[in-house]
C-alpha cells in the first residue's frame, strides 16, 4: 500500500508540474513571434516625450505605460530594459538592452541621433537583426521638437550609462506578467501620439553609428538560442515590416473571405425570403383562385336558389293572387249574392204585390160571380 501511495503521489506531482509548465508557457513571449512584444514605434514615441535618457529609461519600464512585453528568459515576468549611450562628435548611439540574467544582456534596438552640417537632427530607431530581421528601421517625424535634443549638445555633456542590472532595479519599477499579443497591441495603439509620424525606411543613415554599435554590442540571448533568429523563425520574409505586410494581406484576404461568406449567407437569406414570397404569392394566388373555384359552384346554386326564390314567390304569389282574386271576385260576387236577398225582398215585395192581384182577381171574380148570381137570381 505504501508503494502504491508513493507512486500515486509521484504521478500527481509530475502531472501538476506539467500543468504548471503549460500554464506558464501559455503567456510566455516565446510562444509567439518575439518581435511582437516590443513595438519600435512606441519606443520612438516615448523617446520624443522624454527630457533626457534617464527619463527615457524610466518611461520604457513604467508599469503603468507597459511599453515592453518581452520575456526572453522565460520567467513569466517582463524583462527590465536598460539604456546605455556612446557618443562621438555629432553622433549619439543609444542602445536598449534587455536584462536577462546576471551580467547577461540582449540588445533589442538602437537609436541613432545625428546632426548634419546644416544643424538638422536626424533620428532613426533600428531593430536588432536577430530580433527584427535585416534593416528594420523607423524614422520618426515629431510634431514638436523634442526637449531631449537640447540635452545632447549641451556643454559638458556626459554619455548616459544605466546603473541598473539584474535584481537591482529602481524603486518605481516592479515586474508584471506578459500579456497576450493582441492586448499588448491594443495598449500600444492607445498610447501612440497620433500627431507624430513613424516612417518606415530600409536604409541606415548614420555610418558612424554602425561602427560605434559593433564596439558595444551585447547578444546574450542570441548565444543561448542560436537557432531562434528572425531568419529561422520566418523563412519567406526579410524583416518585421514584410511580416506585417503579409499579415495584413492575410487578414484582408480572410476578411474578404469572411465578407464573401457573409454576403453569400445574406444572399441566400434574401433568396429564401423571395422564395418564401413566391411561395406565399403562389399560396395567395391559389387562395385567390380557390375561392373563385369554390365560388363558381356556389354561384349557380345561389343563382338557382335566387331564381327559385324569385320564381317561388311568383309561383306562390299566383295562387295567392288567384285566391285573392277569387276572394275578391267572391267578395264582389258575394255582396251581389248578398244583395239578392234584398232583391228577393223586393221580389217578395213584388210577390206581395203580385198576390194582391190574384186577390183582386178573386175579389173581382167573386164580385163578378156574385153579380152573375144576382143576375141569375
Amino acid at each position: 500500500m505504501k508503494t502504491k501511495l508513493l507512486l500515486l503521489s509521484l504521478l500527481t506531482a509530475v502531472f501538476t508540474t506539467q500543468i504548471q509548465a503549460q500554464n506558464r508557457t501559455s503567456v510566455n513571449a516565446m510562444n509567439a513571434e518575439i518581435s511582437d512584444n516590443l513595438d519600435l514605434r512606441a519606443v520612438a514615441d516615448i523617446f520624443g516625450d522624454s527630457r533626457d535618457l534617464q527619463d527615457f529609461e524610466r518611461r520604457l519600464n513604467d508599469p503603468e505605460l507597459q511599453i515592453s512585453n518581452l520575456d526572453l528568459n522565460n520567467d513569466n515576468e517582463v524583462d527590465y530594459l536598460r539604456v546605455i549611450e556612446t557618443v562621438e562628435n555629432r553622433t549619439h548611439l543609444i542602445i536598449v538592452q534587455s536584462v536577462i540574467d546576471e551580467d547577461v544582456y540582449q540588445d533589442v534596438a538602437t537609436i541613432d541621433v545625428e546632426k548634419d552640417r546644416n544643424n538638422k537632427i536626424h533620428v532613426q530607431i533600428v531593430g536588432n537583426e536577430f530580433m527584427y530581421g535585416q534593416n528594420y528601421i523607423y524614422q520618426p517625424v515629431y510634431y514638436n521638437t523634442p526637449v531631449i535634443y537640447a540635452s545632447f549638445w549641451s556643454t559638458n555633456y556626459r554619455p548616459y550609462y544605466s546603473t541598473w542590472n539584474w535584481n537591482y532595479y529602481p524603486s518605481y519599477y516592479y515586474a508584471w506578467n506578459p500579456f497576450p499579443v493582441f492586448r499588448y497591441r491594443n495598449n500600444i495603439n492607445i498610447n501612440l501620439n497620433i500627431n507624430n509620424n513613424y516612417n518606415y525606411v530600409n536604409n541606415r543613415r548614420s555610418n558612424r553609428g554602425v561602427v560605434l554599435y559593433n564596439s558595444r554590442r551585447s547578444n546574450g540571448y542570441e548565444r543561448q538560442h542560436p537557432n531562434a533568429s528572425f531568419s529561422r523563425r520566418n523563412d519567406n520574409v526579410n524583416n518585421r515590416y514584410e511580416l506585417d505586410q503579409r499579415r495584413v494581406s492575410r487578414n484582408e484576404t480572410s476578411y474578404s473571405n469572411r465578407r464573401a461568406i457573409v454576403q453569400r449567407g445574406t444572399s441566400q437569406n434574401r433568396t429564401s425570403p423571395s422564395r418564401q414570397r413566391t411561395e406565399s404569392s403562389r399560396d395567395y394566388s391559389q387562395n385567390r383562385t380557390s375561392p373563385s373555384r369554390q365560388v363558381t359552384p356556389q354561384r349557380p346554386e345561389s343563382s338557382r336558389e335566387y331564381s327559385q326564390n324569385r320564381t317561388s314567390p311568383s309561383r306562390q304569389a299566383l295562387p295567392q293572387r288567384a285566391e285573392s282574386s277569387r276572394e275578391y271576385f267572391e267578395n264582389r260576387t258575394s255582396p251581389s249574392r248578398q244583395v239578392t236577398p234584398q232583391r228577393a225582398e223586393s221580389q217578395n215585395r213584388g210577390n206581395t204585390s203580385r198576390p194582391s192581384a190574384p186577390q183582386r182577381t178573386e175579389s173581382q171574380r167573386g164580385n163578378s160571380s156574385s153579380r152573375n148570381e144576382n143576375r141569375r137570381s
